[in-house]
């Protein structure tokens, strides 16, 4: 597999990710039934990782450094004009959103699962839509 076929997996899986939470997610489950709530945060930590996996990819091909931190990769991708402020501002929330689901730093907000489902999805197709374009 070549680094781009690597890149269009890992964005492809992005985007599955958000049509698979916008046609089977019920965010007013969230927090009240325990499948949907795993399955919710579980999606999203996953579309998260695979923007962080682009995110580390492109910055190792374009030579933007060596990140220390998760939101540093966004912040390399915004500084290199290949994500708009905006967006980078979202994605590093979700950055630290995604920590908070995979280490378990502190409980997990219902409220802001269900924000981001129901007002950050585009977020994540904003990215992959970015990288497309500047790969």
């Amino acid at each position: 597999m070549t680094d781009a076929d690597l890149l269009e997996k890992k964005l492809a899986f992005i985007e599955t990710c958000v049509r698979e939470l916008r046609e089977l997610a019920r965010p007013e489950r969230i927090g009240d039934d325990v499948r949907e709530t795993r399955f919710v945060e579980h999606t999203l930590q996953l579309a998260i990782q695979s923007a962080l996996d682009a995110a580390s990819h492109v910055v190792s091909m374009r030579r933007l450094g060596e990140p220390e931190t998760n939101r540093a990769l966004f912040e390399s991708l915004r500084r290199a004009g290949l994500v708009e402020p905006p967006l980078a501002e979202s994605l590093y929330a979700m950055a630290g959103f995604r920590n908070i689901l995979v280490h378990g730093y502190q409980e997990v907000d219902v409220a802001v699962v269900r924000d981001i489902v129901d007002n950050h999805l585009d977020d994540l197709l904003a990215f992959a839509r970015s990288i497309r374009a500047a790969t």
